[in-house]
């Protein structure tokens, strides 16, 4: 009878355990997020129009594609299969050129990613989830590889 009642507390621990460590190892950033410009800050700018960040999982990886519309330009296509594990991946489609992305987690909520740009240091991004997990702010501080300008950008982005 004890080994029932162990079998039982054990079952309904591993039912509130098993659901929780999911939680806490899903990717907060996963889903579609829609720039919000009216809250984002741009130095220097001008903001894009638009702009649309899509995280996917993809095994142990996550895929990250940007689909953006300068202000001033043409949409632009680009696309990331990273880990969050420190080694370098390259970012496809970027207009600017070739980047070589690392990625590293800092907590549940938040990302730390530093670009290289013809093998020089360009941006440092940091990228926070919201605990509601409603917002998404993404900080960007660093070096513009095509103008040279340092560059500190504040963007939202809201959750689709």
């Amino acid at each position: 009878m004890a080994s029932r009642w162990l079998l039982v507390v054990l079952g309904v621990f591993s039912l509130a355990v098993v659901p929780s460590l999911s939680a806490q190892s899903a990717d907060p950033r996963t889903g579609t997020w829609k720039l919000n410009v009216a809250k984002s800050k741009y130095d220097p700018g001008p903001a894009p129009k638009s702009q649309t960040l899509t995280i996917e999982r993809s095994g142990d990886a996550s895929k990250t594609t940007n689909d953006s519309i300068p202000m001033q330009g043409q949409p632009t296509h680009s696309e990331i299969v990273a880990k969050l594990d420190g080694k370098t991946y390259v970012v496809a489609g970027n207009p600017a050129g070739p980047i070589s992305r690392v990625y590293k987690r800092v907590d549940a909520r938040t990302i730390e990613s530093q670009d290289t740009v013809n093998g020089k240091p360009s941006f440092k991004r940091t990228e926070v989830v919201s605990s509601d997990g409603k917002t998404m702010t993404v900080t960007v501080d660093g070096v513009n590889a095509v103008t040279g300008q340092m560059t500190h950008n504040r963007t939202v982005f809201d959750k689709q």
